[in-house]
């Protein structure tokens, strides 16, 4: 007979009632961070690059190659201008090689020295800090942006208030504007914009794009940082303990403790930190470096800057907060030492590989040929025979310029003893598409000792005259395989 099962009984736990019961939210408001102004050797250089990037981003689509604008997407046309390089939807292989290597040289960089495009060149980081000097100007600094936030509406604060997002939205539209202005001619776009007789499309775009960065820059911030971005959440399979990082010497650092700027810090057992807190509130994303390297840290290095003026002050030697490997500030080693190491095995294949990528990507740019050609067999009729037995089959070419300049081809055709190209030549405007109906005869003699195959036959369109001016480079032929047919 089978053992009754067992039965585990449940009694309310004493001092618990539905009257105590209390609704947790599993949600928290985002607490609002104020980033201090910082002043410094990586502060400057985070600068250098907001006005590298942005000098270029809004000044390339101004600028001007033979008679048209530099940088130009035409979806309408479905060219891509790149100075003198013209591209078509079918050179898209060469996007999908430049995001090749644009991810390898984010391994390489990261692993090598963390998040430096984060920190530096980072659409997000650049339009954030431009965002925040306008948020400084208009409200002013750390303590001050606080207290106008904490205030009573009055007039004052809805002026300031106005004032920055005025500025914003300014500069956001100006941002959208160029942004279209790669896809759509910017002087035509501006002046339109100007005359406001913008297209519709055009408009809807500059306002989406404009609106993506007031909301990203503006009010997202770092939270586009720390849970939006995918490269925060897998940089840590980039580095290693090699990897130079922004770092707090926690052996000279610690225990942390206020004292007067004339006290012996050793002598009341303290380290060098004096807990100010300024790596904090200098912090862009809100995190405390001195615990440890967090994946929110974008290594803008700010607290790096702060905490050394801090060092200056005290009359202590600066670095307490420094770019360093985890190996170095444990095993205290010197910034040679920790170089040696940057040449590792992660690093040289890396580094191999994007160096091998790079080179086949530019010898494939530059070897690209100025011209491509399809061949289509005529579907109407597999073949016909003319006069004295003549069989010919009827092709379709479609070339395709690459060039800007009007462009001659003769056309030929190899495979079969005596075959003849009727269509010998074709013209092609600059950028253009032509597409011509071209024919090939076989005599009789031939034709006759082939009935009912089909037999391989080689185009062959060749470019002439040579595009150099003196003639001395050789022309440029490009080949497509066919059949020819003969019926029996």
């Amino acid at each position: 007979m089978a053992s009754p099962s067992k039965v585990i009984p449940i009694a309310p736990v004493s001092g618990t009632s539905d009257e105590s019961a209390q609704l947790v939210s599993m949600y928290q408001k985002q607490a609002a961070i104020y980033p201090r102004a910082v002043k410094g050797w990586f502060a400057t250089w985070r600068w250098v690059f907001v006005w590298l990037t942005q000098l270029l981003f809004y000044g390339v689509p101004w600028l001007q190659w033979g008679g048209r604008q530099a940088v130009l997407f035409d979806l309408d046309a479905q060219r891509f201008y790149i100075f003198g390089l013209l591209l078509y939807p079918q050179d898209l292989i060469f996007l999908a090689a430049l995001l090749v290597l644009s991810a390898l040289a984010l391994f390489f960089f990261t692993a090598v020295a963390g998040r430096l495009w984060c920190g530096y060149a980072c659409p997000q980081t650049v339009y954030t800090e431009i965002f925040m000097w306008a948020e400084r100007w208009i409200e002013g600094d750390r303590i001050a942006r606080i207290r106008l936030d904490q205030a009573p509406w009055s007039v004052n604060k809805v002026l300031r208030k106005s004032a920055k997002q005025g500025v914003w939205l300014a500069i956001a539209l100006i941002t959208g504007l160029s942004f279209v202005g790669y896809f759509t001619p910017i002087r035509e776009l501006a002046a339109a914009a100007a005359a406001w007789d913008m297209s519709g499309w055009n408009a809807f775009w500059v306002l989406f794009y404009g609106a993506a960065t007031y909301g990203n820059a503006g009010f997202l911030r770092e939270q586009m940082c720390k849970y939006m971005c995918p490269y925060a959440r897998f940089q840590s399979a980039l580095i290693d303990k090699d990897s130079l990082v922004i770092a707090y010497d926690a052996g000279r650092g610690d225990p942390r403790g206020s004292r007067s700027k004339k006290a012996n810090a050793a002598a009341q057992g303290l380290g060098d930190c004096i807990d100010c807190t300024l790596c904090v509130q200098v912090c862009p994303t809100g995190i405390d470096i001195r615990n440890g390297l967090q994946n929110e840290c974008i290594g803008c290095a700010a607290c790096i800057d702060v905490c050394d003026d801090v060092m200056d002050k005290m009359g202590y030697a600066k670095g307490l907060i420094r770019y360093s490997t985890e190996n170095g500030v444990v095993n205290g080693w010197t910034r040679l030492q920790m170089f040696k190491r940057a040449l590792r095995p992660r690093v040289l294949v890396y580094g191999a590989v994007l160096s091998v990528a790079s080179v086949a990507f530019a010898a494939s740019v530059a070897m690209r040929s100025p011209f491509k050609f399809d061949v289509v067999k005529d579907r109407g009729a597999m073949a016909r025979v003319v006069e004295e037995g003549t069989v010919e089959n009827v092709y379709r070419i479609q070339i395709m310029n690459r060039t800007e300049a009007l462009q001659t081809y003769r056309i030929a055709a190899s495979g079969l003893e005596g075959l003849e190209v009727l269509a010998q030549t074709a013209s092609a405007g600059p950028a253009a598409v032509t597409s011509m109906s071209v024919s090939l005869r076989l005599p009789f003699a031939v034709a006759q000792g082939l009935a009912g195959k089909s037999v391989p036959v080689v185009f062959e369109v060749t470019e002439v005259p040579p595009r150099s001016a003196d003639g001395m480079a050789a022309s440029v032929s490009e080949f497509e395989k066919s059949t020819f047919f003969v019926p029996r």
